[in-house]
């Protein structure tokens, strides 16, 4: 049986929504056009020009209060986190107010993450599009970590594969496309689709009968069809994007009814982009549950004769899409197999560590979990504030977010050993917490993950590339996201914004960051600084000649860009490949241990960044300046400065964002605070 619709709080709760949900989707649909007979122009950003002060801001239901005359201002979340008294206050002399509570709205009762009274209850389940069927099987993976490096493949390059038979030619065993063409988001309940699920996958015929099942109708999934074109060789195709006709890259799915002896060739048929990492030696990945229940033995590399090729398309047909094939054998006979393309971590994953956070008497009492803003499907957006509350010096801020693309699940990753570091008893974890206050929204786009997006949420947008618009109903944690920078910028400095993300094209971990045209030049250096001092951290992960700094016109509404125009100096995009690393003798996949590592060396990379004494960022600053020299071919042992350095010369030429296309609405730039770099300090460090 389906079950009832959720509320859209914490954990446990039932019934229907309240009435601001209603509202909160009624003004969603009307700028899609519903209502109205037409679409409406879009929305003004909760920033204007000037003062912060003199934005009064385009009123929003609040997702976190019954009450249906309850509204928010942009600069709100939901409940504010617990503080010790003058331990976040503003700090004197900054010389921007903070916005008064009639430009603010109103807060209305703290909400807590958990809205029930014991911790060891169900978690609640996500919320669906109502077109979406869901299976109600858990689907869970152990975590796991090769005893030897997985080595990449040798690389095949672009060259057509093999003749395949047509799928004209074979038989569709599954086949699930819960969205029309041209549809858009109208609304969701717990479960998805009401009644009895449909048979996606076609039946066996008896024992004999060697044809797999397949399954992608849970968490994150997003198979759309399977067609078997041979005794064991099956073309697949993704879906794409909800509400798009886009964006297929990632992909999970479930096999079951394998056999052991024969060889199997998989062929996703219908991948966008043209360059992949699959091309130069990545390796798809698969769990066996037996496997897991009888040896511990979790996600692991496989594959041979893995190729990635142009495939079929036109003008005519449709845009030109890629293949991905791979040859393996299944480790058991009748056994329950999943692929994917990155390790997946999924909401509920996200929802099941963030409960035993809560549930941590020691842990708890600087870490507070509470909902930033409610997603289009009605899916809580958390932001955890993690703080000392024992300090009552001024603390400057930093602040983190991941998956706003749900398809870069390495950012999950990266996002927890982040958080397990913070919350750790290390005396640096101490001391990071004494002087900072950091503000994590560890999941930006929970729909997109919930529904096994690739890069958009349910708006059908790609939600970094909509800081600039800032349009609160389409995209409402950006919105909040953005408005909370805002109102901590106002009542103390932002040393550092970065949002993990993960890249298809290009291995090792690297940064984008921000260096403006007419920037004087030591804030270009000091830009170089934070990404240099990580590499060093993390030699044989993360490439500083990888990193770039241009701000390039379609990335003005990415978050780094925004950030920095709003006045975070250090703003980055931090990109850990889908591959692995080449670096330090290195040719090898990332495992789970790789990406929860990025976190800790993030924390560590934060203080050298900040140490009181200036010798360690000077040094660095020393031989960012000399790598840059080198780059240019000039006397290293020469003055001259850098400000008549255009950004393009500063850098290679290697290719730059994994986008191919911007799905966000046009992006206008508009002025967002008199607090941009290259006035006010000069930098964070050593202070």
């Amino acid at each position: 049986m389906q079950p009832e619709e959720g509320a859209p709080g914490g954990f446990g709760g039932g019934g229907l929504l309240p009435d601001p949900y209603d509202s909160f989707m009624r003004h969603h649909l009307s700028y899609y056009g519903y209502f109205q007979g037409h679409k409406t122009g879009a929305q003004k950003s909760p920033v204007t020009s000037g003062d912060p002060t003199e934005q009064r801001p385009t009123e929003v239901p609040s997702m976190g209060s019954t009450n249906p005359g309850h509204r928010r201002g942009p600069g709100q979340e939901l409940s504010r986190p617990p503080a010790a008294p003058q331990a976040l206050e503003r700090a004197p002399g900054r010389g921007t107010r903070v916005p008064s509570a009639q430009h603010r709205g109103t807060l209305g009762d703290s909400r807590g993450l958990f809205a029930v009274p014991s911790l060891g209850g169900p978690l609640p389940a996500p919320r669906w599009p109502v077109e979406c069927e869901v299976i109600q099987e858990p689907i869970e993976h152990i975590e796991w970590v090769p005893p030897e490096p997985e080595p990449f493949c040798q690389p095949t390059g672009m060259e057509q594969a093999p003749a395949t038979l047509g799928e004209e030619q074979g038989t569709v065993v599954y086949h699930c496309n819960p969205v029309p063409q041209g549809s858009c988001f109208t609304r969701a309940r717990v479960g998805g689709a009401p009644g009895p699920l449909s048979s996606a996958a076609a039946p066996l015929e008896g024992p004999q009968d060697t044809t797999l099942l397949f399954e992608s109708r849970f968490e994150s999934g997003n198979l759309q069809r399977a067609v078997k074109v041979g005794p064991y060789e099956y073309m697949l195709w993704l879906r794409p994007d909800l509400f798009t006709t886009k964006h297929t890259q990632w992909f999970y799915f479930r096999v079951q009814n394998t056999r052991r002896a024969p060889p199997y060739r998989f062929t996703i048929a219908n991948l966008a982009k043209a360059k992949s990492l699959y091309g130069e030696g990545m390796r798809p990945l698969l769990y066996s549950q037996r496997d897991a229940q009888s040896r511990g033995i979790g996600w692991r590399r496989v594959g041979t004769d893995v190729r990635y090729y142009r495939g079929g398309g036109d003008s005519d047909e449709g845009p030109t899409t890629f293949h991905l094939s791979w040859s393996m054998r299944f480790p058991h006979d009748s056994d329950t197999c999943f692929f994917a393309h990155s390790y997946p971590y999924t909401y509920t994953e996200l929802q099941r560590y963030l409960r035993a956070l809560a549930g941590d008497p020691v842990r708890s009492r600087y870490c507070a979990v509470r909902a930033l803003c409610h997603s289009l499907a009605g899916n809580p957006v958390y932001v955890l504030t993690i703080t000392s509350t024992c300090s009552t010096a001024p603390k400057r801020a930093v602040v983190l977010s991941a998956r706003a693309h749900p398809g870069e699940s390495g950012g999950s990753w990266a996002m927890r050993g982040c958080l397990d570091f913070l919350l750790s008893a290390r005396a640096d974890a101490r001391l990071l917490r004494h002087l900072f206050v950091f503000k994590v929204v560890p999941m930006l786009n929970p729909d997109g993950v919930v529904v096994g997006n690739s890069r958009c949420s349910l708006s059908g947008r790609d939600p970094n590339r909509a800081y600039a618009t800032a349009m609160p109903r389409a995209f409402p944690a950006v919105w909040h996201l953005r408005a909370m920078v805002e109102r901590v910028l106002a009542e103390r400095e932002v040393v550092l914004y970065c949002d993990f993300h993960g890249h298809s094209r290009k291995n090792n971990v690297f940064m984008y960051g921000c260096d403006g045209s007419g920037a004087s030049a030591k804030l270009r250096l000091h830009q170089r600084v934070f990404p240099f001092m990580f590499s060093k951290n993390a030699p044989d992960k993360f490439s500083f000649p990888s990193c770039k700094f241009k701000v390039q016109k379609s990335k003005l509404g990415t978050g780094r860009v925004v950030m920095w125009r709003l006045g975070v100096s250090n703003s980055y995009t931090m990109e850990a490949a889908f591959g692995g690393s080449t670096l330090g003798g290195r040719r090898s996949h990332f495992t789970v241990q790789d990406l929860t590592a990025l976190g800790s060396h993030l924390c560590d990379t934060l203080l050298d960044f900040c140490d009181p004494d200036p010798a360690k960022f000077q040094q660095c600053l020393s031989e960012v300046d000399a790598l840059l020299r080198q780059r240019l071919g000039r006397d290293p042992g020469a003055g001259g400065s850098w400000s008549d350095v255009s950004p393009s010369e500063l850098e290679s030429s290697t290719s730059g964002s994994d986008s191919s296309v911007s799905d966000a609405l046009p992006v206008q730039p508009q002025p967002v605070s008199p607090r941009c770099p290259g006035r006010g300090s000069p930098h964070a460090a050593g202070r």
